[in-house]
């Protein structure tokens, strides 16, 4: 069993073993129990009671996050012509097409952390299906990265630049999402965690039978983590209107 610092210890004294915490609780304890000396990203992680083996049984989708992500992301576009003057002047990081499909397959440049793509190109940007694919780099229509229109890019940037982030069940079962730094307020971590729990339960499979979404934790890059009551979670969105 791995050993803990002297640190991690002392934050973990904060958190009562075994507790399942209110939302509204969990994220002032959460911002008290960092310590380490840079700004730690604040992960939410969801055990769903989905099979991902089956293909009706997939849970993915996109969600805004109205605090943000406390990120800078670089954005790439794969554009030619007039949407790739649009994406420029949209405030696109990286513009470009074949010379940047190119770029990937010789030099394993990935010096980006989103790519967007615009319908009619999508043919050649998919021979980088491989490389882009197990990164979660490849547009697709799910994660709203792949745009019909030309027109739709600023509106995707802007969502990005928002905070704009894709969810996905992995093979165990699990979700794991950034909702923020723990330089965020509580209340602004709060918000992004109600946006997250909203967008994931109307993801909720309608095959599914049984409880949807069994346990949930928070914690940042370095601290302890906190369980947060699932049934709490779910009624946030009601609570708030």
């Amino acid at each position: 069993m791995a050993k803990h610092g002297k640190k991690f210890e002392a934050a973990s004294k904060l958190i009562e073993h075994g507790k399942y915490y209110a939302p509204r609780e969990a994220f002032p304890i959460l911002k008290q129990a960092a310590h380490a000396k840079f700004d730690e990203t604040v992960d939410v992680h969801m055990r769903l009671g989905v099979d991902p083996r089956h293909a009706d049984q997939q849970v993915r989708g996109v969600v805004v996050l109205p605090s943000g992500t406390g990120k800078k992301i670089r954005i790439l576009v794969f554009a030619e012509g007039e949407a790739a003057r649009i994406a420029q002047e949209a405030g696109a990081d990286v513009v470009g097409m074949d010379d940047i499909i190119a770029k990937i397959q010789t030099e394993n440049w990935l010096e980006f952390d989103v790519a967007v793509a615009v319908q009619q190109v999508m043919g050649r940007v998919s021979r980088l299906g491989r490389i882009l694919g197990s990164r979660g780099l490849m547009p697709n229509p799910k994660a709203g990265t792949l745009v019909q229109q030309p027109t739709d890019i600023p509106r995707v940037l802007t969502e990005l630049r928002q905070g704009r982030v894709e969810f996905k069940v992995d093979k165990t079962s699990n979700l794991h999402v950034p909702i923020g730094k723990i330089s965020f307020t509580a209340d602004q971590l709060l918000v992004n965690f109600a946006a997250l729990s909203d967008a994931v339960n109307r993801a909720k499979p309608a095959s599914l039978k049984g409880q949807y979404i069994r346990r949930i934790a928070v914690t940042t890059t370095m601290g302890p983590g906190i369980w947060i009551d699932a049934m709490q979670a779910t009624n946030m969105k009601a609570e708030q209107e």
